[in-house]
């Protein structure tokens, strides 16, 4: 077991990114057991389970697509909703232009807006 002594007014241990990082690692190892790792770097359970908690938000955050610009610009004269419903005009990076007309199931959109993502 490993001993820290804290002299002076810092009574908290200060943990980088890196060393966070590493020890969340430990526990993704197959068979790893929180309460062991968190015992052998001297940290409680829930704090453990807090940086694991923080790691997979950030990790999934970083796979959500990021913001694009949007331009509301008037309606040309020409394109004229259809007679059930409104008009959608996506334009996508590359060129790539989707007008939905009409009532729109939102499953295919998805599905289709997903088969134009690089």
């Amino acid at each position: 077991m490993r001993t820290e002594v804290l002299a002076g007014p810092e009574r908290r241990r200060r943990w980088s990114a890196a060393e966070k990082a590493r020890i969340v690692a430990e526990t993704n190892a197959p068979g790893a057991q929180v309460a062991e790792i968190a015992r052998r770097h001297g940290i409680s359970r829930a704090l453990l389970y807090m940086w694991r908690r923080v790691a997979r938000r950030e990790r999934d955050d970083a796979a959500l697509p990021g913001l694009v610009p949007v331009v509301v610009a008037p309606r040309p004269a020409a394109c004229r909703p259809a007679a059930d419903g409104g008009v959608i005009e996506i334009a996508l990076p590359g060129a790539v232009h989707v007008s939905v007309r009409g009532v729109v199931d939102v499953k295919q959109l998805r599905a289709v807006l997903a088969a134009l993502r690089p």
